[in-house]
């Protein structure tokens, strides 16, 4: 089993590599940017397919329609890189919304992206597989469960760490860039030669008889999708390279850049050829056949749409993760979401996500069309409560408060207008939505309130008294004095300037305890001996709070604290591989902790 996991996963990391995997510009465009990007595969269709309701004539309004996406577009981008810089842990309107709107707005922030990030994994793949099956018809009926192992591979390549999934999606992103970038460019000049001579079912400008303002204000909130994705980057800070806010900063200016330009060509070149939505051909595939022709090149640009749309769920993949992270941080997902698997990724969240797409595919059946509008009110709220908290900030911290919160300001009321649109004209469509929130909700402040029980129960009583400590501490876990923890009360003399033996009582037991304390003074009368009770059986939470008190007793910030853990090591392989949990369990407990170091002292048992 312990080999199948290495062949799939890959071998274990150190925490000390994490830096290793670190992203530059380069790879995090590829990685973070790759559903914003993949977005415009379908925007423009979603646009013409609700003005087409109407009239082919109407699809001339794709043009202004565009027009105010981009509007929002750029103040999205710049208020973004706001949150990036004022918010490097990243966290992105999670965050934001918590600390300036209150934990309520935050939690309802929070619990939209985590919905969005599944659905974001479902609508990509299941796009994916529709664009496969334009180019190949006969795999129409089976896109669903292509869409099922396209998310099962993603999860596979997301649990062998950051940098071999950047190292996956950089051809496919960048194929995909090149091509559409071509695409746009050659459409372009045919027009201004003359070669491609003008198709537009309406010119534009024209009135079409029964337009109504309901019409276009669905066809802009359809459109609007996108610019999902966009907000990725800013909850994925930590993951770049250092100086991590500069580079993620950057990286979301070029992903902007390069979506405004995608999304005004395709809409402008499916305007003046006249291309109309068909059930089994997406409106870029036959925009790609009208510049390409059935070239190599149109064969090149499907299969790299597809690529593209299917690895885009691996945005959701990186972001997912890094938001449970947070929440469960706060004490409203299990504290399981904190914890990295072997290659540093957060596992939990990278399963979680993967389940959670897969029934979403499963109960739409892999419709993008009927996925589309819970994937838009999902993303729109937070971006609506990020945008406004980001104006309470700027206004809370006084000076030129205005002029800071433009882009905030635009980027808030053209938010909440398309969550207003959603609810009044899509209520059909989205209802579900008002089913997950509440009982989302619910359950992250059940088990919060548990947290908080378990929380009044470990803390450390007051009779614990904790010194103040010049120099390095280490705390050594022990039970009886045994030969294991004698040995490493000597070792820790040898490392340490003090030494404290620490023992968590798993029972209420005063008897045991006063033993093991009367022989650990009888071995070593100058060592400082402290009992900690754990009513849950747990020695994690106590061990962890104990250290970062005797952490935060230090005088000077420069000394560290280690904790020793004394371990007996079987001499057999296979059951060598059982121990250390302890260790590994501290050690992504308290991941966050500079001064603090997990260690273990190693007894070997004779054969």
């Amino acid at each position: 089993m312990d080999y199948l996991k290495r062949l799939l996963v890959g071998r274990p990391l150190k925490s000390s590599e994490n830096d290793e995997q670190s992203l530059t510009r380069f790879a995090a465009l590829a990685m973070l940017s790759s559903d914003a990007l993949s977005s415009v595969a379908y925007g423009t269709e979603q646009i013409v397919v609700v003005l087409v309701s109407l009239s082919t004539a109407a699809i001339w309004y794709s043009l202004p329609i565009a027009a105010v996406v981009l509007v929002l577009l750029t103040s999205l981008i710049f208020s973004y890189r706001q949150i990036i810089h004022a918010y490097p842990h990243g966290g992105g309107a999670y965050v934001v919304s918590s600390e300036n709107l209150g934990k309520n707005a935050g939690l309802i922030s929070g619990g939209s992206l985590l919905v969005d990030y599944m659905l974001t994994v479902a609508v990509s793949v299941s796009a994916g597989a529709e664009a496969i099956a334009s180019a190949i018809p006969v795999l129409y009926r089976h896109r669903v469960w292509i869409s099922v192992v396209i998310v099962l591979l993603l999860m596979l390549m997301n649990l062998r760490g950051l940098r071999e999934s950047a190292g996956f999606l950089m051809t496919p992103v960048y194929t995909f860039i090149a091509i559409i970038t071509l695409l746009v460019i050659v459409g372009m000049v045919k027009i201004v030669t003359g070669t491609a001579p003008i198709h537009a079912t309406a010119q534009a400008g024209s009135f079409v008889p029964g337009i109504s303002i309901a019409l276009l204000l669905r066809a802009f909130s359809s459109g609007s999708s996108s610019l999902t994705g966009v907000e990725a980057i800013s909850n994925a800070v930590p993951f770049f390279k250092k100086p991590r806010a500069k580079n993620a900063a950057g990286t979301l200016a070029m992903m902007g850049i390069i979506l405004a330009f995608f999304f005004t060509g395709i809409t402008f070149l499916n305007y003046w050829y006249g291309i109309v939505p068909s059930e089994q051909v997406t409106v870029l595939s036959q925009v790609g056949e009208a510049v390409f022709g059935k070239s190599f090149l149109y064969y090149l640009m499907q299969f790299s749409t597809a690529l593209i749309l299917a690895v885009a769920a691996n945005t959701g993949f990186s972001a997912f993760p890094v938001l449970a992270y947070n929440l469960a941080k706060d004490k409203y997902l299990p504290h399981r979401y904190q914890d990295r698997g072997d290659r540093l990724g957060y596992s939990n969240g990278i399963i979680t996500l993967a389940l959670g797409s897969i029934v979403l595919l499963l109960i739409f059946q892999g419709s993008t069309e009927r996925l589309i509008p819970l994937y838009s009110v999902g993303v729109f709220i937070p971006f609506t409560l990020s945008q406004t908290g980001m104006v309470k900030k700027w206004r809370g911290e006084g000076g030129p408060w205005l002029r800071k919160s433009i882009a905030n300001i635009i980027g808030a009321l053209i938010s909440f207008s398309i969550v207003v649109i959603l609810f009044v004209y899509r209520l059909a469509d989205i209802w579900p939505f008002f089913i997950i929130m509440p009982i989302l909700i619910y359950v992250f402040y059940k088990i919060h309130t548990h947290y908080k029980n378990v929380a009044e129960q470990l803390r450390l009583a007051d009779e614990i008294e904790l010194h103040e400590y010049d120099g390095n501490a280490v705390v050594v876990l022990v039970g009886n004095a045994t030969q294991v923890n004698i040995g490493a009360i000597n070792y820790a003399r040898s490392i340490g300037d003090y030494v404290i033996a620490m023992h968590v009582s798993l029972e209420e037991n005063e008897e045991k305890e006063k033993e093991v304390q009367r022989e650990f003074k009888q071995h070593f009368p100058d060592i400082r001996f402290s009992v900690v009770r754990s009513p849950y059986r747990s020695i994690i939470n106590p061990v962890a709070r104990y250290v970062e008190r005797v952490s935060k007793t230090s005088k000077k910030n420069n000394y560290t604290t280690t904790v020793l853990i004394p371990e007996f090591v079987p001499n057999k392989a296979w059951k060598r591989s059982l121990h250390n949990q302890t260790a590994l369990r501290l050690r992504l407990r308290l991941s966050d902790r500079d001064d603090v170091i997990i260690s273990t002292y190693n007894y070997h048992l004779k054969k």
